[in-house]
């Protein structure tokens, strides 16, 4: 795990202090080693900053083929490299180093940009191919490991993360348009002008005559009339449980300690389950502990750790806690937060670090392809019950959003949005997850300024959203649920998720996250399957419970999804986190944002208390959304 800084020019030298002072600001992504190469007529760098897990003694960056005309940089982790490696080896290559970033560089010059397809795991990197005279850049098919890019004066900058391309040279301007349309969140681009993602499952090529950005992987969700039913459950079950296998002992594999985050859900008992079965020595756990027992899982995952006998590390975190490190968690982040769990990750990390580890095993990405969330539980009951009575379907539903009081809001809508028609005529149905997200949008236009609602586009923020999105090849045809899961996965997942709960809160202290659930042999496994062995009536992520279930407690087993969220601020007006709220709101960081009207949103602080417990949850994710843009308009505007 690293960081990386990459620059092409199509003009003018690249100035070494420019690269200097991206890396420096990368440090925390890679503090055991730094280094660049420039070319000769510096019209293109290559930056790192090392976190050495593998190799730990000549794995350094950056990486040349023995002719000096091919050079790499790395972010993440290549699983089965040993493979990979002496097969290339037969075919005549020679390996500098003993790394497991090395084999993208050989098989780039084997097989060109159709390398992605052998490799597999969490990465990002960048390729400059002097021969061809192009700079080649990818991301993993999830979108794991960050890879922004951006195009000023000339050149074209990447980096692994953002304040990198700020530091080098580009200027740090608001995307008022990316963050009115929800473009930072529905698609590629960011909160700063100028300054996109890489897609997951895609890669960049640039010359000097441009870019393109084409897709190498999708995911493929089996269309409804070739399901086949001829292979036996019990057969599933266990070729699933033998690729969850297979995918922790692969990301056990370290030259240095390895831990795992645990809660008390079913996604992290899991994969320590698992890790066990493969560690020949008693694992370390991570856990949160938080000081309000609706959300504090300390229990059921030390009753885990004790199953397996892990070491178990509880790590407390209060709301002053989160108060105090909510803007280096942003600074981090370059993200907005809907609930301060980012910060508590940003804690856990952090503790996670100091105790020595480089490596934590996690369960994020679970939810997304095995159907985790209350909203695809949602749509099941909706769409995927034929012939179900209305009245039951109306009642399950009930009990769905009882269930789930304290995600209301975010989650599951707590009202009715308006003006989203558009999604049923688009899709089909209405995917229960973006209707708490058009509540949202619709809370948001009514504080926005007289210039924000002036500049505000036509077109719904989800339309647009849609429209970008390959309805005709991705979505018709597929089972409702997995068409709100893909949806999903190329949004939030990659979006939120993982800047927010993953990547960016895990290396702010130099530590790595490695997630097994989300394995893409896994993944191509599990979204050939029918909806219904991932959702039994209302009991979530069946084939993914049944499958683990040799390694779980059954109070886990048993358990419904519980999702990762802190204790909200807002139900205690002398809470520290919700002071800060009330100061900022109120105060010169949020006027010198140039989106919205202070006076409305000082009259919806004051408002708070008339809300009742359900609604005031729901408000939660707005006023963490403007705390967090104030803090981004701190640190770098």
């Amino acid at each position: 795990m690293c960081g990386i800084l990459s620059i092409f020019s199509t003009n003018h030298g690249i100035s070494e202090e420019s690269v200097k002072a991206g890396l420096d600001t990368l440090y925390h992504r890679g503090p055991d080693h730094q280094s660049f190469w420039m070319s000769n007529d510096k019209r293109v760098a290559l930056g790192h900053t090392r976190l050495s897990i593998i190799d730990l003694n000549t794995g350094d960056q950056p990486i040349s083929n023995s002719s000096n005309t091919v050079h790499l940089v790395a972010n993440g982790e290549f699983y089965d490299f040993e493979e990979i490696r002496d097969d290339l080896i037969k075919k005549g290559h020679i390996f500098k180093t003993k790394s497991d970033s090395e084999i993208a560089l050989h098989l780039y010059h084997e097989y060109g940009t159709s390398c992605l397809s052998h490799l597999r795991g969490e990465f990002a990197f960048c390729i400059w191919d002097s021969n061809n005279q192009q700079f080649f850049a990818a991301r993993d098919r999830f979108g794991i490991k960050p890879l922004f890019y951006a195009q000023h004066n000339g050149k074209i900058y990447f980096a692994s993360e953002i304040k990198a391309l700020l530091s080098a040279g580009v200027p740090a301007i608001w995307d008022e348009d990316a963050y009115v349309s929800r473009a930072f969140f529905f698609r590629d681009r960011t909160l700063f002008k100028n300054i996109h993602q890489v897609p997951p499952g895609h890669f960049l090529i640039a010359t000097n005559g441009g870019i393109r950005i084409i897709k190498y992987w999708d995911f493929d969700y089996c269309k409804t009339d070739k399901y086949t039913h001829s292979t036996d459950e019990k057969e599933i079950i266990e070729d699933i449980k033998e690729e969850l296998n297979n995918s922790v002992k692969t990301r056990l594999r370290a030259d240095v300690p390895v831990g795992v985050y645990l809660s008390g859900g079913i996604d992290s008992c899991a994969v320590i389950g698992m890790a066990a079965e493969h560690h020949n020595q008693p694992i370390d756990a991570f856990t949160i502990s938080f000081d309000n027992k609706d959300y504090d899982e300390t229990d059921l995952a030390r009753e885990m750790a004790d199953r397996v006998d892990a070491k178990f590390n509880s790590i407390a975190v209060n709301q002053l806690d989160l108060a105090d490190n909510f803007s280096d968690a942003i600074w981090h982040s370059e993200a907005l937060c809907l609930n301060s769990h980012g910060v508590a990750k940003y804690l856990l990390s952090k503790a996670v670090s100091e105790q020595g580890f480089k490596v934590v095993l996690t369960g994020e990405g679970s939810d997304e392809i095995f159907g985790g969330y209350s909203a695809f539980r949602s749509d099941m009951l909706l769409y995927n019950s034929e012939n179900q009575d209305k009245t039951i379907t109306q009642k399950l539903l009930n009990e769905l959003k009882e269930r789930n009081k304290v995600s209301s809001g975010l989650l599951l809508a707590v009202g009715k949005p308006e003006n989203v028609e558009f999604i049923n005529k688009m899709l089909g149905f209405e995917p229960a997850w973006l209707m708490p997200l058009a509540e949202s949008i619709d809370r948001l236009k009514g504080l926005y300024n007289l210039s924000t609602r002036t500049n505000m586009g036509s077109l719904h923020p989800i339309h647009q959203f849609l429209s970008h999105t390959d309805v005709t090849n991705q979505i018709h045809g597929i089972e409702p649920v997995h068409a709100s899961m893909y949806l999903l996965s190329k949004s939030a997942l990659c979006n939120y998720v993982f800047p927010t709960l993953g990547d960016r809160m895990e290396m702010a202290h130099s530590l790595e996250g490695r997630l097994p659930l989300i394995d893409h042999k896994v993944v191509e496994k599990v979204t050939q399957l029918p909806v219904s062995l991932k959702i039994k009536g209302i009991t979530e992520k069946y084939i993914l419970r049944e499958a683990t279930k040799p390694y779980l407690i059954d109070k886990v087993y048993n358990r419904e999804k519980h999702p990762f969220l802190a204790p909200p601020s807002i139900l205690d007006p002398e809470d520290k986190l919700h002071q800060l709220v009330q100061d900022t709101l109120r105060g010169p960081l949020l006027k010198s944002l140039p989106f919205f009207d202070q006076r409305k949103i000082i009259k919806y602080l004051d408002d708070l208390p008339k809300l009742d417990n359900n609604m005031k949850i729901g408000a939660e994710a707005l006023l963490m959304e403007l705390l967090s843009l104030c803090m981004l308009q701190k640190h770098f505007h």
